[in-house]
């Protein structure tokens, strides 16, 4: 036999052996990556995904949370992980945007990981302290734009959904504003609740609940339609404001060379899981839209990814606004 031939056979053996593998496995927890805190948006969505992904992957699927600035560090543990389909990666919108955020980036979205799929879309809402004085959205901008010097933004941190809604609406309104970085939502929601900072942008996910209690006051949708969960909340396009449309979309990765049979059941299982009657509920209920079946898939993500890339890219230079 050939050297030729012998490298052939080895592969097929090798191929062969990933595939029977991948009917079996895995034989024992997945472990889903959130780059964000515990109870904040994207936990939110992972958590949902996960606990679906269990039947059809034969395992628990557990998340773990390795939260930091800008959401770099669970990536950088993905692309690190073995390649066997035990460590994957839930992210949003952040995968497309840290490339030009951060100018020592540790991996590379595009290069140092496989594709699994789209999962869904959460739309974002301008949101301020319930003491704001402003009755409309109209009301609003007038406002704030009058008291520009002294009006505070909150965000969860340059990369975060929130810091790059609130870039893009200040850009959209042609006004800037001070803003203040928190360590995650939550901290910089309670203190908007507290009146300690005047307006964010966040999304569906971790606002709806205390709009709908009344405890925060919603100025619009940054959607292109309204969302059911909120169905008496207008999109700020509908109130003439244009160049804010902004969704913040979750997408799941492998390590890069995870064998193409582990890669098709993670892709299946993620697929079963969006089927789910219960999850599609749940993310109807946090006003997020899953995506279709024909998004969910390695090609879609890759497409979209590369996108929004191109499409946040010169926004960000625009804005001058980088961390180490």
């Amino acid at each position: 036999m050939s050297v030729l031939q012998k490298l052939a056979f080895g592969l097929a053996i090798s191929s062969v052996a990933a595939f029977a593998a991948a009917q079996q496995s895995p034989t024992h927890n997945v472990n889903m990556l959130v780059p964000y805190a515990a109870g904040g948006p994207t936990d939110t969505v992972a958590r949902v995904v996960a606990q679906a992904m269990t039947k059809p992957m034969g395992q628990s699927v557990i998340v773990e949370n390795r939260p930091s600035a800008g959401g770099i560090i669970g990536p950088e543990a993905v692309k690190n992980a073995k390649a066997d389909g035990y460590t994957i990666l839930i992210h949003h919108i952040g995968m497309a945007t840290t490339p030009t955020l951060y100018r020592n980036l540790r991996f590379n979205p595009l290069t140092d990981f496989e594709y699994i799929g789209l999962i869904n879309e959460v739309p974002m809402t301008i949101v301020a302290k319930p003491t704001m004085p402003a009755k409309d959205f109209k009301e609003f901008l007038a406002y704030i734009k009058a008291n520009k010097d002294k009006v505070s933004y909150a965000n969860a941190g340059i990369g975060a959904a929130s810091h790059l809604c609130g870039m893009l609406f200040m850009s959209a309104i042609q006004t800037d504003f001070l803003t203040v970085p928190y360590k995650g939502t939550g901290p910089a929601m309670n203190d908007l609740l507290g009146g300690q900072v005047d307006f964010m942008c966040d999304q569906t996910t971790s606002t709806s609940s205390q709009i709908k209690g009344g405890k925060i006051k919603v100025y619009g949708i940054t959607s292109a339609q309204r969302v059911a969960s909120l169905p008496d909340v207008p999109t700020l396009q509908e109130q003439g404001l244009k160049g804010a449309e902004v969704g913040i979309w979750h997408g799941l990765y492998a390590p890069k060379g995870t064998p193409k049979p582990v890669l098709d059941k993670l892709v299946s299982s993620m697929q079963a899981a969006l089927a789910d009657a219960v999850v599609q509920q749940r993310f109807t209920d946090l006003g997020a839209v899953t995506y279709g079946k024909d998004r969910q898939t390695p090609a879609a993500l890759e497409a979209h990814l590369k996108a929004e890339i191109a499409k946040w890219a010169p926004l960000i230079k625009k804005a001058g606004q980088y961390a180490d």
